[in-house]
């Protein structure tokens, strides 16, 4: 399987020329890196090409590395019914650079992408409707994305007196309290411990004849 799968990177490899930045197989699946401007071309071919028949478009997903000049990377993964195989196809892009949209190529797109948008903020020219999916229309920011604060820009809360849903700024307080750091047995000012009393009772008289 391995094999064929390398024979099948190779192929596309040559089909697209220098579109093509790497091809590779890992874990038993085939991983192609191409340009950006090169992903219509690259899903056609996958989906046209007699060797190749990728009828379905599974999943468009993100990836966030901040550390990058181009911090995503956006990953479309195919399934071939007819050679029962994957692949998955890898692009980079940045903060305001447009990906193009593969809607025209696979419809189930349209969702994939807007959850990236939602998620990400990752941009597709030529999207047919481009809007959140997953969070609410007044949310600020994309929850995915490594440098997102774990506790969001805004928080939603139900307001009794308007009788609606409102928007509120994030506010988290922080009570100061004094310690003096001391154990238990340092900070006592009694000198008799509860139950201490308990250690000058005598003890009672042992039965002749046991131990």
């Amino acid at each position: 399987m391995t094999e064929t799968l390398k024979e099948l990177g190779d192929y596309v490899a040559q089909a697209l020329g220098s579109s093509v930045l790497k091809a590779e197989v890992l874990q038993g699946e085939l991983i192609v890196t191409v340009a950006r401007d090169a992903l219509i071309p690259t899903l056609t071919l996958l989906r046209d090409d007699p060797k190749c028949r990728f009828e379905q478009l599974m999943d468009v997903c993100g990836a966030d590395y901040p550390e990058r000049a181009e911090r995503f990377e956006v990953i479309y993964h195919l399934l071939s019914l007819a050679h029962i195989r994957r692949v998955r196809v890898k692009i980079a892009t940045g903060e305001q650079t447009p990906v193009p949209s593969a809607t025209g190529v696979f419809s189930s797109a349209n969702w994939f992408e807007r959850e990236a948008w939602d998620l990400y903020g990752i941009l597709f020219s030529d999207h047919p409707d481009l809007r959140r999916i997953l969070t609410d229309y007044g949310f600020e920011g994309h929850p995915l994305r490594k440098d997102f604060p774990l506790t969001g820009f805004v928080e939603l809360r139900y307001d009794d007196e308007k009788k609606r849903v409102v928007y509120d700024k994030v506010k988290l307080q922080q009570d100061f309290r004094t310690f003096d750091f001391m154990s238990p047995w340092e900070g006592m000012t009694r000198q008799i411990l509860p139950g201490d009393e308990k250690a000058n009772v005598a003890s009672p008289p042992k039965p002749e004849g046991k131990a």
